[in-house]
């Protein structure tokens, strides 16, 4: 522990695990805001662990809980998002996809039917998010840069 003005800080946080979210570079602004939205629910939901406790301010209002570490956005070609695809499926990892045919759909049934009604070598990935070992998506996600 550290010393500032009086206060003791605890020492920074090292998670030995990481949450990442990948993006296709050619995507617009308001998509990769909406696709990296829709990817890190699928994690929160898939396991809850990620999820830490309520906030509440200093009058006591409640907000809701957010994940306990950080989500890492990074970007890359196609190619790189259909080789990352692929290593994270190789490695077992938890995963998120978001194609480019969800942007055409306005709800969960349609979303779900979208994915579903093509094999997982054809989808047009824009996104994926993942979580697991630091070491391990670091490799998943070898060759992608962090979004600008």
């Amino acid at each position: 522990m550290s010393t500032e003005e009086g206060y003791e800080t605890p020492e920074p946080v090292r998670f030995d695990s990481k949450i990442a979210v990948l993006l296709r570079d050619d995507l617009e602004s308001w998509q990769r805001l909406n696709v990296t939205a829709f990817l890190v629910s699928g994690l929160g939901s898939a396991r809850p662990e990620l999820v830490g406790e309520p906030y509440e301010d200093g009058d006591g209002t409640r907000y809701l809980p957010m994940f306990r570490q950080p989500v890492l956005v990074f970007e890359g070609t196609k190619e790189l998002l259909m080789a990352a695809h692929g290593r994270a499926l190789g490695r077992g990892l938890p995963l998120a996809v978001f194609t480019s045919d969800l942007f055409a759909t306005g709800n969960d049934r349609d979303n779900r039917a979208a994915v579903r009604a093509v094999a997982t070598a054809e989808l047009d990935l824009v996104g994926i998010a993942l979580h697991g070992p630091r070491n391990a998506v670091d490799k998943v996600l070898k060759g992608a840069r962090m979004h600008p």
